[in-house]
């Protein structure tokens, strides 16, 4: 018996909009599925619920407004209840996709499986939405309509999934050029799927619709439109921003990784030569001794499997840096490396220690023969002469060689290796020394320094004795020099010659002229307090001058005791003074700002620019000890003395002699126009109590107080 049906229509407009809308959806959907699978922990699950709700309200929102599109001739409307039941059916296929497509693979059971979920999930939504429209009579259905739904349905479904499993490899504009492909598919099968189950919809003639005052109108499929398409340009532009949100932090944590292997790389590298560092290398050792002694236990027939080290420290190199500047001795120090290169295996180690320092590593040799093969090797290539500033300069090094396991343990081979350098350069340098027995004891005594040199600031062992600068026509102490010395526990007063060059090697002097400048304020300012105003002069090596914040050091210092800044003298040697590095002119201008009196010391060794000397702001010369040694006998050492006294009245300079040992330096000096003089003549490096034994006050041209023992008075009588 056949039953009449209602004619159906559809307004195409309408059609067309949510063919629109299930495209644009289907792509929406690929995006969240792509940013699903790139996802983790607890973004994965936040970008899941979201992108469920948003994929599932574009899909069931074209299903809706494609309902919407059709017309029949008896007022129609939809359940609000059932409608959102449609709704959130859509979003719990959306969320079954989302979760398939964060899986890494997709297998063949695990399509099958998954279309069929989609498919039923989707035609779940579709006639669940269907069933909004409450029909009396019912719908009658077309089984063979609804077959063809389902079956577009689950095909969709598994074309989706392959589609979006596809793209994975492609990326850029590949990418979404694919993607745009594929939502135009995706989009067709499903508006496929959703007139497909609407044709299968029967409504009887002389039904009503019970559900007339629900859901219903051309106005609310607008409002659903516009609501749905900001809802996807939202997810698509958070999205968007999202990606160029994880390109900018892929884009800082490469940089940032960049960066640490760079930090990486400076802790491990010397960053002047290029060569590993003391860090390094001591790490290297180790596992080089520790692979040894391994193969100890488990000898080779074949021989081998010892080590070596090779101490290399160069001859002469202090003169370069005097003459030409600390620039010019790093550019030595870097071909000095370029060439160790050039004699190591790939599998040895050369590091710089500091310095003029070098070490070698020399694994898996079969033991001395080889070392000294090496260390001739080295003899040969330092031999070669350097250029510097366009002159060739000719230098050599001094070679120590141990090897483990025949000459010491582990822990002890750098030590015995720089006993057996010291070895060869006391017998007059330029050769190598293997290490022996008896040159332990010099290492001991090294190592037990160095160490105890560390707790020597901690346990106020180190001193400051002042030696006097005598005014040359008065007879007063016009200031004083500040001279380094350490009162060891054992071993009495160590002068600075002894100590300092171990400091310097073992980066412990930064700390011991942070400690020098302190004391020397504190001094000053203890003399201020018993009335007595005086001038201390303090030394400051090329390494501090290299530090950039040494000038807030000092002013730190002056502020800290409450002296006044003239009352210090930063004395600087000529070479390091005249260093053309932007880091030495600072400090320099720095101090100067400071009001703190600079000091070219050594002046006459070096290279001096009367340019850069006039624009220093010095205040005071001191004329080199080996000029004032023979300026009582020898015209020209008289000359250079005359010539640096009036250079440095012209330039409104103060004139110190320093190294006065003799009556007739004295007085060759006092006649050539010196300002101060300063040697053992006068007095010794006294201890500040030893200074102030004798008092005598007087009050010179400044209106300072000066003071002295009263057989320096009488010297000078």
């Amino acid at each position: 018996m056949s039953v009449e049906l209602l004619p159906a229509t559809y307004e195409r407009d309408v059609v067309a909009l949510s063919i629109v809308v299930a495209i644009f959806a289907s792509y929406v959907a690929l995006d969240l599925a792509r940013r699903m699978h790139e996802q983790r922990g607890t973004f994965a699950l936040l970008w899941g619920c979201g992108g469920a709700l948003v994929m599932g309200t574009g899909i069931w929102s074209m299903h809706f407004i494609g309902m919407l599109a059709m017309q029949l001739p008896i007022e129609v409307g939809y359940a609000p209840g059932t409608t959102f039941a449609s709704w959130v059916a859509g979003v719990g296929v959306s969320a079954i996709a989302l979760g398939i497509a964060s899986r890494q693979r997709l297998g063949v059971a695990a399509l099958v499986v998954g279309a069929l979920a989609m498919g039923a999930g989707i035609c779940a939504m579709h006639y669940v939405g269907m069933a909004a429209l409450e029909m009396s009579p019912g719908i009658v259905w077309d089984r063979r309509w609804v077959a063809v739904s389902v079956a577009i349905a689950c095909g969709a479904s598994a074309v989706a999934l392959l589609i979006f499993f596809g793209m994975r490899r492609l990326r850029g504009i590949k990418a979404r050029a694919a993607q745009a492909a594929a939502a135009l598919v995706m989009g067709l099968a499903i508006s496929g799927m959703h007139y497909s189950g609407m044709a299968a919809a029967g409504f009887v003639d002389g039904s009503l619709c019970l559900s007339a005052g629900g859901l219903a109108g051309r106005h609310l499929g607008m409002m659903v439109l516009v609501a749905v398409v900001l809802l996807l340009t939202i997810a698509l532009f958070t999205a968007a921003l999202d990606d160029r949100l994880q390109a900018r932090a892929s884009r800082l944590a490469d940089r940032l990784s960049d960066a640490n292997a760079e930090l990486q790389r400076m802790a491990f590298l010397d960053a002047l030569t290029g060569v590993p560092n003391r860090a390094l290398f001591d790490d290297r050792l180790r596992q080089a001794v520790a692979r040894v002694e391994r193969s100890l236990e488990r000898p080779s027939p074949f021989g081998g499997g010892k080590l070596a080290l090779l101490f290399v420290d160069l001859d002469g190199f202090k003169p370069v840096n005097d003459t030409f500047g600390h620039a010019a001795g790093d550019t030595v120090l870097r071909q000095v490396a370029d060439r160790l290169r050039m004699v190591v295996r790939s599998a040895d180690t050369l590091a710089r220690l500091g310095g003029d320092e070098f070490v070698l590593l020399l694994e898996d040799i079969g033991g001395l023969p080889d070392a000294v093969v090496t260390a001739e090797r080295i003899k040969r290539g330092l031999a070669r002469p350097f250029t510097v500033q366009e002159r060739a300069v000719r230098l050599s090094a001094s070679i120590g060689i141990v090897v483990f396991p025949d000459h010491a343990s582990g822990d002890k081979l750098l030590a015995s290796a720089d006993a057996a350098m010291y070895a060869a350069k006391r017998n007059g340098g330029g050769n190598y020394a293997v290490f022996e027995a008896h040159m332990q004891q010099g290492a001991s005594a090294q190592l037990e320094l160095q160490q105890d040199l560390r707790e020597a600031v901690a346990r106020r062992e180190l001193r400051l004795h002042y030696q006097p600068k005598i005014d040359s026509r008065s007879g007063r102490v016009r200031s004083v020099e500040a001279l380094l010395r350490w009162q060891h526990p054992t071993l009495g007063l160590v002068g600075p010659a002894q100590f300092v060059p171990l400091a310097e090697r073992f980066g412990l002097i930064a700390g011991i002229g942070a400690w020098v400048i302190d004391e020397a304020c504190r001094q000053v300012a203890a003399w201020a307090a018993e009335g007595r105003r005086m001038r201390v002069s303090i030394n400051l090596s090329a390494h501090q001058l290299r530090q950039p914040d040494i000038a807030a050091r000092v002013g730190e210092a002056i502020a800290r005791h409450g002296i006044d800044a003239d009352q210090l003298v930063c004395e600087v040697t000529e070479t390091a003074a005249m260093e053309d590095t932007q880091t030495t002119t600072r400090v320099l201008e720095e101090l100067g700002a400071l009001g703190v009196e600079l000091s070219i010391d050594d002046f006459g060794t070096g290279y001096s620019s009367l340019a850069k000397l006039r624009r220093m702001r010095a205040h005071e010369l001191k004329i080199d000890r080996e000029f004032v040694a023979d300026v009582a006998r020898d015209a020209d050492a008289r000359a250079v003395v005359d010539a640096i006294v009036r250079l440095g009245h012209a330039l409104g300079l103060r004139i110190v002699a320093e190294g006065v040992e003799t009556d007739a330096q004295r007085d060759v000096l006092r006649e050539l126009g010196c300002d101060e003089l300063q040697g053992y003549f006068f007095a010794r490096p006294l201890p500040p109590e030893a200074l102030l034994a004798d008092e005598v006050h007087s009050t010179d041209g400044g209106g300072a107080v000066g003071f002295s023992p009263s057989v320096l008075l009488d010297t000078l009588s």
